[in-house]
């Protein structure tokens, strides 16, 4: 062995080492359609072949590599496709610009634990385990495309189910994003009311929260879908426009305390709620250090305004930050005079009544 080269993982550094259990963000687009790998999987597929594709780590994987020959060609579809025709593994470079070796015989570490029956499937698994390459898989009598990335695996769909599935789940969040609207104009008028209980928060938090999980479940299937993912995407950026903003400045509204790392600990605690957790209206109301009890969720709050006033057109964030630190909550912003508005640094009288007729009018336009 090569003097400071770092050797293949044993079984016990493996079960050791931390995140292994999560799963790559990088696995599905790298076979997605329009790719030229997805070209040359859907040829083996299509010729009722099976293959053994390692992709990165090199010198790790070259470790586990017994027979087979050397090429080091450019990468083509075709070219991939003709070596599938030889029983060995074949290993490319990380970009997939060339083809390192074909024809070989892998021997990962047979202690290393697989859930897979067959030998192909199980030396995938085993080789993702030891080194950090992308294995990919294909299988011969099923025709199915397995991806392994620190042994988790990833089972390859067809394009019609992948492309059902994102509409199906486009249409959810185009039914969450309107519930959110109206959600959120309700809040809107009772914040300028100052009339506003931790239950209304709790309520637009857990909407806002939905439509971004369900936004990166339409994201994940655009990544799989590919070139063939565009309009979906299209049309889920569409409907998500200012959704992550106006999510971030919610949390900011109403968290006990406001400071940066408190808002994005608080979002980071929303996300890594379950789904039973999101609904339950007291762990909600934790993530923002706010009243647990049920009792307490009818208890008034106020809005500090960030939200409502970012919507004032070329309103700078420094002016809302004195603006709030002067009235403490939109409902004292909203009721102040232009001159007490005036008063403070950095707003003037002309801005001072772009500010009171900005509020009038997103006043008018949410109330029920």
């Amino acid at each position: 062995m090569a003097e400071g080269a770092a050797s293949p993982k044993t079984s016990k550094e493996i079960e050791k080492a931390p995140g292994r259990a999560q799963r790559s963000p990088d696995v599905l687009p790298r076979v997605a359609p329009g790719t030229e790998l997805r070209e040359a999987l859907d040829n083996v597929i299509s010729a009722n072949g099976g293959a053994l594709i390692v992709i990165g780590d090199a010198a790790s994987v070259g470790r586990l590599c017994d027979g087979g020959f050397a090429l080091s060609v450019p990468f083509t579809p075709q070219r991939l496709f003709e070596l599938t025709k030889m029983d060995g593994a074949i290993l490319l470079d990380e970009e997939c610009r060339t083809i390192l070796r074909a024809n070989v015989h892998l021997v990962p570490d047979p202690s290393l634990p697989t859930a897979e029956t067959g030998m192909r499937h199980r030396t995938a698994e085993r080789v993702s385990r030891q080194t950090s390459a992308l294995v990919v898989s294909v299988s011969q009598r099923r025709n199915i495309v397995s991806i392994y990335r620190s042994g988790v695996k990833t089972t390859l769909q067809d394009v019609t189910v992948v492309l059902a599935k994102a509409n199906q789940a486009l249409q959810t969040l185009q039914r969450y994003r309107a519930g959110l609207d109206d959600v959120l104009a309700r809040l809107t008028l009772l914040e300028f009311e100052d009339a506003v209980t931790v239950a209304d928060v709790v309520t637009a938090i857990r909407r806002s929260e939905l439509v971004q999980r369900v936004s990166r479940e339409v994201a994940r299937y655009v990544a799989e879908l590919g070139s063939e993912g565009r309009l979906v995407a299209m049309q889920a950026e569409e409907v998500t426009v200012n959704v992550a903003d106006d999510h971030a400045l919610l949390v900011r509204d109403y968290i006990a305390t406001p400071g940066a790392r408190e808002v994005v600990a608080a979002r980071t605690a929303l996300a890594a709620l379950t789904q039973d957790e999101l609904a339950d209206d007291a762990a909600v109301a934790a993530t923002l250090g706010l009243a647990m009890s049920v009792d307490a969720l009818e208890i008034n709050t106020r809005s500090r305004g960030y939200r409502v006033l970012r919507r004032i057109p070329s309103l700078p964030i420094s002016v809302v930050n004195r603006l709030i630190e002067r009235f403490s909550a939109l409902a004292g912003i909203a009721h102040a005079t232009e001159q007490q508005l005036d008063e403070v640094d950095g707003v003037g009288a002309r801005r001072a009544h772009v500010i009171a007729e900005g509020l009038r009018r997103l006043r008018e336009a949410n109330r029920i």
